[in-house]
């Protein structure tokens, strides 16, 4: 249908439905988050996922790749590329498992614990950023509420 002059023009954009949706929400704070994440990380040349993968060696050395897998719902083809890329950066180490000749653990080299250390604090500022205008009982309760949406009943 050709426009003409009984046909209305949108003058104020309603997003009323889509601000309905949780998804909607989600996605677009994460996105608010994310962005400022990818600028202030590049320093460290990290994507959230490598961020999220030194993070869990970092508070957890000796973790496995299978362990990282399951804590980030990472497919091991996916997860395979990214560590040897974080090995050849010298961030990281493999280490027999003392249990399980199959595995290795992970741990942090002294570059990596420098780098994380440094990473981590830049994300906890970027945090307090995001959240500025929430109380911390606000935060506390968007975070639990936010993981009883993806974490399994256990």
């Amino acid at each position: 249908m050709a426009p003409n002059e009984s046909t209305p023009f949108v003058t104020e954009i309603d997003t009323s439905y889509l601000e309905s949706l949780m998804g909607y929400n989600a996605r677009r704070a994460a996105l608010a988050i994310i962005e400022s994440f990818l600028r202030n990380m590049a320093v460290y040349e990290l994507r959230p996922v490598d961020f999220s993968v030194l993070s869990l060696i970092t508070h957890n050395p000796g973790i496995t790749s299978r362990q990282l897998c399951g804590a980030l719902s990472i497919l091991p083809p996916n997860l395979v590329g990214m560590i040897n890329a974080l090995e050849r950066r010298g961030l990281i180490v493999r280490h027999p498992h003392p249990n399980d000749r199959r595995a290795t653990g992970l741990h942090l080299t002294e570059a990596g614990q420098t780098l994380m250390h440094d990473a981590e604090h830049t994300a906890s500022e970027l945090e307090t950023r995001a959240a500025n205008r929430l109380s911390a009982a606000e935060r506390k309760t968007l975070m639990r509420l936010l993981q009883k949406i993806y974490i399994k009943a256990k």
